[in-house]
């Protein structure tokens, strides 16, 4: 019987098919690429320029150096094609004291998703010459407000550029908000969702940069990763070409724009590259700015936006964001307490010998080799049948021991080495951690234990990493987690580790006896 082949005009459908699918996946990507790269050090530069120059005053709200830049950012909107977010022709939402908020719109690509909506904001006030409730001094001078806000809004600008080109457009829908009155107590964001321009149950997201122009040892500040599930991952996922340092805060305070959306029961993200001693003083200038700092982050942020815009469904509001702190991330983080040893030894260090054992200097009281006999003086040789060469595999070898097991010492006196029998303490431990869940990082668990000398330790794993893959499988819960873990099939053992935002794979590999 001959097997069943397509006809020869079926192949070369489903050849051309696969062919025209390679090619759309490499159009797409070279458009990705394009967007990305259209985010620069020079343009975000031009702006900053522009909103921090003498001439806008400090951009008051309300004041004409205000006016003046709202006029400028407005056109860089309609440059870009923008639609309006105050109405269907407008990018203004005016309120209060001759403040205006900006608003533009880029519609979503698909028919559902598209009604929903992504907030990606940034404040565009400043205090203008300051007063004594708004400055550190001295008061009087303009304060151009260079980091606060004109980087955020800079940034802004270059999100909007990139996505403005990006084909196909992502699938939710995204506002690109500049609020006025913010340091006047988020005026123009309380006005918004007071009286929002879009439904405000629609909205699934809001990200906020405030002062993102002083990028200093790759370290930004990030608040609100635990408003909704899993968005650790995300941002960790689109940092992988940037590798920020990412300091992931528990903290939530009223300091800027998010604020409106978080008490509102809206996910949100506000990144900050961090304070200093610039701040609300006229010193905060141009040229204490870091653009290629900037130009990481807003490439970052473009990575992370669209991720967010094509997921499938984003996780709603997490209510017990709202009872954490950084006093409880400090108790939950805080580390288990170190196992006790298996065996009960210490030797001498500097008299490791390749060939010649370990020399035995303490034997713990009541310990597993105290029970066995093991003497100080002894030398420790061999452990279940294998020379003991050095400290680092002796200890890997009894922590993934299964007992009893043989210990052979060479002991002053004997001709021979002496085999002891030894029932260790404990379990096995062939990878050496332990780990917790967290409601707010679902498919992902948090190291609490990484024991010395372990394959995990030796791999660089440690305390409060997050593994998110093993063997490139993906896991829903700690039980899943677990089952992956728990009897390796080879020698060695592939995860997905994060640490700060930063994505990595890690090998642990054993060698038990």
């Amino acid at each position: 019987m001959r097997p069943c082949l397509p006809p020869a005009t079926a192949v070369a459908t489903i050849l051309a098919l696969l062919t025209l699918s390679a090619t759309h996946t490499a159009a797409a990507e070279t458009a990705v690429g394009a967007a990305m790269s259209s985010i620069s050090s020079a343009d975000l530069r031009r702006h900053v320029e522009v909103l921090a120059d003498d001439m806008l005053e400090g951009r008051e709200a309300g004041s004409r150096g205000g006016h003046a830049a709202a006029h400028y950012l407005g056109r860089e909107f309609q440059k870009h094609r923008l639609a309006g977010g105050a109405s269907p022709k407008s990018y203004y939402q005016t309120f209060g004291a001759q403040y205006r908020n900006l608003l533009g719109l880029l519609e979503g690509s698909d028919p559902q998703l598209k009604r929903e909506l992504i907030v990606v904001s940034a404040h565009y006030d400043h205090v203008g010459y300051g007063n004594e409730q708004n400055s550190f001094g001295p008061t009087g001078y303009i304060h151009n407000g260079a980091d606060d806000n004109a980087s955020g809004a800079a940034a802004l600008m270059e999100l909007v550029e990139a996505f403005a080109q990006l084909e196909p457009r992502p699938a939710r829908s995204i506002l690109f908000a500049l609020w006025d009155g913010e340091e006047k107590g988020l005026l123009g964001s309380e006005h918004w969702v007071s009286h929002p321009t879009w439904p405000l149950a629609q909205v699934r997201l809001m990200i906020n940069l405030d002062m993102v122009g002083r990028l200093r040892q790759d370290k930004i500040e990030l608040y609100g990763g635990r408003t909704s599930a899993g968005l650790r991952r995300l941002v960790s996922a689109s940092n992988a070409a940037t590798n920020l340092l990412v300091d992931f805060s528990w903290t939530m305070r009223e300091d800027s724009d998010h604020y409106s959306f978080y008490k509102r029961g809206i996910p949100v993200l506000m990144f900050h590259t961090g304070l200093h001693g610039d701040y609300h003083r006229p010193s905060d200038d141009v040229e204490k700015l870091n653009f290629a700092g900037m130009q990481r982050l807003a490439q970052m942020l473009f990575a992370l936006i669209r991720q967010l815009a094509d997921e499938p469904r984003l996780a709603p509001f997490r209510r017990a964001a709202q009872g954490e702190s950084a006093s409880v991330q400090q108790a939950r983080e805080r580390p288990l307490a170190p196992l006790p040893g298996r065996l009960g030894v210490t030797w001498d260090a500097s008299d490791e010998r390749q060939g010649r054992g370990l020399r035995v200097v303490h034997v713990a009281t009541g310990s597993a080799a105290a029970r066995a006999g093991v003497r100080p003086g002894d030398r420790l040789v061999k452990f279940a049948g294998r020379e003991i060469r050095d400290g680092n595999s002796f200890c890997t070898w009894v922590l993934a021991a299964q007992n009893p097991v043989s210990l052979a010492v060479a002991r002053g006196g004997a001709s021979q080495p002496v085999e002891l029998p030894v029932q260790l303490a404990g379990q096995p431990l062939r990878l050496g951690i332990s780990w917790r869940g967290d409601d707010a990082e679902p498919g992902a668990v948090i190291l609490s234990r990484v024991v010395p000398h372990s394959p995990a330790a030796r791999a660089g794993l440690g305390i409060n990493d997050r593994v998110y893959e093993v063997a490139g499988q993906r896991f829903a819960n700690d039980a899943e987690f677990q089952q992956l873990v728990a009897n390796p099939a080879t020698d060695a053992l592939e995860m997905l580790v994060e640490r700060q935002g930063r994505l990595r794979a890690v090998r642990l590999e054993f060698a038990a006896p």
